[in-house]
């Protein structure tokens, strides 16, 4: 073998050994994490938006001419006004001569929920018992109104099992009702 000569004759120097720097081999780590990764991606399930679908007219059936409107019987309609400050009211029947309120209503399981709930049995039995033939209810919101309380009244709809229901633009004698104008 071949000798390495550093100068010197080699006896008055001590002799260290080499340090090596440690290495940690991380190979296993890394696939570990993959596993566990790919495990939670597996396991895990995703969160799907909810929402709720709504049926919008075609744009050619909102160009008829107003005679061409389908008229409702005004003892199964319910109008809910929604107003700034979560102010809702709603009647029963036609703005001009409602059969019941204008009334003054909040939100929720102990506000509007018990009214759908009654006027929708009323109009059941009103129409001989025919569950497709219950409460018609027509939402009309303000300028002011927030788009939670439009949210909050379309989750009542469905709460309370009503089928028909429309979002229709305020006029301007529903606007008085509310008392905004």
């Amino acid at each position: 073998m071949a000798e390495l000569n550093t100068g010197g004759d080699g006896k008055d120097k001590k002799v260290r050994s080499k340090k090596q720097n440690a290495g940690v081999d991380l190979t296993a780590m890394v696939d570990l994490a993959f596993l566990l990764i790919t495990f939670f991606m597996l396991t895990t399930s995703m969160s799907k938006p909810q929402s709720m679908n709504l049926a919008m007219p075609d744009k050619e059936d909102t160009e008829k001419p107003d005679e061409d409107k389908t008229k409702v019987d005004e003892n199964r309609t319910m109008t809910i006004l929604l107003g700034a400050d979560n102010k809702m009211k709603w009647y029963m029947g036609m703005p001009n001569e409602p059969l019941e309120g204008p009334n003054d209503q909040t939100y929720g399981k102990s506000g509007i929920r018990p009214i759908l709930l009654e006027k929708n049995r009323q109009a059941v039995a009103y129409s001989g018992g025919d569950q497709e033939k219950g409460l018609i209810v027509i939402i009309k919101a303000s300028k002011n109104a927030n788009y939670r309380n439009l949210v909050d009244i379309l989750d009542e709809m469905a709460i309370s099992n009503i089928k028909s229901y429309a979002l229709v633009d305020i006029t301007d004698l529903d606007l008085e009702i509310l008392g905004e104008e």
